[in-house]
């Protein structure tokens, strides 16, 4: 009896995978009531996270491993730049601080991905609903060894925010150029697929 019912938990296990959890920011999520502050904030980080899901979807080796010169990034290297800051858009609410060096050289496209649309969805959802006072003990603090140095929350809307959005527009023209674009029914503006 206990044989024939694990080979029937076997059996289902392997007919019935279980769905992977969608990733965030296949469409941007339903605006907020009002125009407070952590809510405006909150779509900022939506938009990027929607636009950088659509530019990395779907991406290849050759989009990945493709530079424009020797001198730039490749799409890959952008896209673990891309990662360190969400850590740092993830850490600001908490004042969590921020060390370096870091490496994400061993994480794949893949991983860098997930984890970054991962990171951008907790960042909106930490600052969603915030007031103006909350934001005054947020905070990008780097720390290498012992030295902290902290920054305030503005730096981060003019830095990595605004970074991220740039770069990720870079990512999207690249794959232009091997070929591959982005898929042409996304709309930034309404933050949905058109069917």
């Amino acid at each position: 009896m206990i044989q024939k019912l694990g080979l029937f938990l076997i059996v289902f296990l392997l007919t019935n995978p279980m769905k992977s959890q969608e990733l965030p920011y296949r469409e941007i999520p339903d605006y907020p009531s009002d125009y407070g502050p952590g809510n405006v904030v909150s779509r900022m980080i939506d938009g990027l996270g929607f636009r950088f899901y659509w530019a990395t979807e779907g991406l290849t080796e050759k989009d990945w491993s493709y530079k424009p010169s020797e001198e730039s990034r490749s799409v890959l290297e952008t896209l673990q730049h891309i990662y360190g800051m969400s850590e740092m858009i993830l850490n600001a609410p908490t004042a969590t601080p921020n060390v370096r060096p870091a490496d994400f050289s061993k994480l794949t496209y893949s991983e860098l991905r997930e984890k970054t649309l991962i990171n951008l969805k907790a960042a909106s959802e930490a600052v969603l609903g915030k007031q103006a006072s909350d934001f005054e003990d947020f905070a990008v603090i780097f720390q290498r060894g012992e030295k902290q140095t902290p920054f305030p929350y503005w730096n981060l809307i003019n830095g990595m925010l605004s970074d991220c959005i740039y770069h990720t527009g870079q990512i999207t023209m690249l794959r232009r150029v091997t070929g591959n674009p982005i898929n042409p029914n996304v709309s930034v503006f309404t933050g949905k697929v058109r069917e």
